[in-house]
């Protein structure tokens, strides 16, 4: 059983500008005006509280794994999120609820569930990056997505001035959204997550998981085989951070899945008829997801296809959209746009980034 207690360590100003690359998984983004580090929830409230009465823009940045910061930096205060811990704050004979601090490194808390013997984000394993930022992006793969678990999120509301608890309701989760994306009304402080105390996982959805374990979707597998099989398809396809591999210095997936109404869905069909069916999903309301990686390869762009300045698309994984080292912001949104444009002109449909775009744009 690992330690559950709270492990929660007075915000700290940085001496000089330091680039924001140092702060991202991309290893890109110009220098911040202030950079400040909080390690307590009251420091985090703080600094906000600060900026608004200054009237100065502040980015909230924690793992910085899913933002894309310009060559150009951030025009005001920088508030590293370096808060830790996480407790169980309720548990009966079935589950445990777990509280964690917003700057908890996501994938060290999964691995501290899978020991725990508690089901639930196991397939979430591998992915870089804070527990606070899994509620914004509603992160998912291979079958999850911390929308299922998520039971509660405390923030900080900067309209009102006060700190909130917001039910998954009020979070307004979709696919890769939720109410804090794209919008700075509130800071995440921390995240409760419902988890089932089981030794199995839950059951397998991803075919490709499915094969990779040797069972059928549906069946159930113990979390560490779970967790192993998902660390090593993520590491197969650039998806865990390694200083040695220039295809991991990424935000993952740059584009979601389209999701497309019948009629979108059919014309792409036909636009793609020579090429076979599109892999597609049935999403809500009678709407398909498509793959966008589909989408980008026989648009033109397969892996390993380089733009100018030092980016390329990985070797690894088509949808991700890497830094190989001497790379800047400009040049990979420029070669971000040119697939977009190129995947629009060939099959009709447009393409949309995951990843938080700060003070640039796509």
């Amino acid at each position: 059983m690992p330690d559950v207690n709270a492990r929660l360590t007075s915000a700290t100003n940085s001496a000089g500008p330091e680039r924001l690359a140092s702060y991202t998984t991309l290893r890109l983004g110009g220098a911040p005006g202030e950079l400040v580090t909080a390690t307590q929830n009251a420091e985090i409230v703080q600094s906000i509280r600060e900026a608004g009465s200054r009237q100065e823009p502040i980015l909230v940045l924690a793992g910085g794994s899913n933002v894309v910061i310009a060559d150009e930096g951030f025009p005001g205060t920088v508030l590293l999120v370096r808060t830790r811990g996480f407790r169980v704050v309720a548990e009966d004979d079935e589950t445990v609820t777990v509280r964690v601090a917003a700057g908890e490194p996501w994938d060290d808390l999964v691995a501290a569930t899978v020991e725990a013997g508690w089901s639930g984000v196991e397939c979430l394993s591998g992915i870089p990056g804070s527990a606070g930022a899994t509620p914004i992006q509603n992160v998912g793969a291979y079958g999850q997505e911390v929308a299922e678990t998520v039971t509660a999120v405390e923030a900080y509301d900067r309209v009102t001035g006060d700190v909130v608890w917001m039910t998954p309701r009020e979070c307004g989760f979709g696919y890769r959204a939720s109410v804090f994306k794209h919008n700075d009304r509130w800071a995440v402080l921390s995240v409760d997550f419902r988890l089932l105390r089981s030794p199995l996982s839950a059951p397998v959805r991803y075919a490709e998981l499915a094969r990779t374990l040797g069972v059928e979707v549906g069946d159930r597998v113990p979390l560490a085989e779970a967790r192993a099989a998902v660390r090593a398809l993520r590491a197969g396809k650039g998806m865990v951070l390694d200083a040695a591999d220039p295809d991991t210095r990424s935000v993952g997936s740059f584009f979601t899945n389209p999701v497309l109404d019948q009629a979108a869905y059919l014309a792409l069909r036909e636009r793609a008829a020579e090429l076979g069916e599109p892999p597609s999903w049935p999403g809500t309301n009678g709407t398909v997801k498509v793959s966008a990686a589909w989408l980008i390869d026989k648009a033109g762009f397969p892996k390993g296809y380089r733009g100018a300045g030092g980016v390329a698309i990985s070797s690894k994984h088509t949808l991700a959209l890497t830094n190989q080292g001497d790379g800047s912001t400009t040049a990979l949104l420029a070669l971000a746009r040119e697939i977009r444009d190129g995947v629009h002109a060939r099959f009709g449909v447009t393409l949309h980034p995951e990843p938080v775009l700060v003070n640039c744009a796509l």
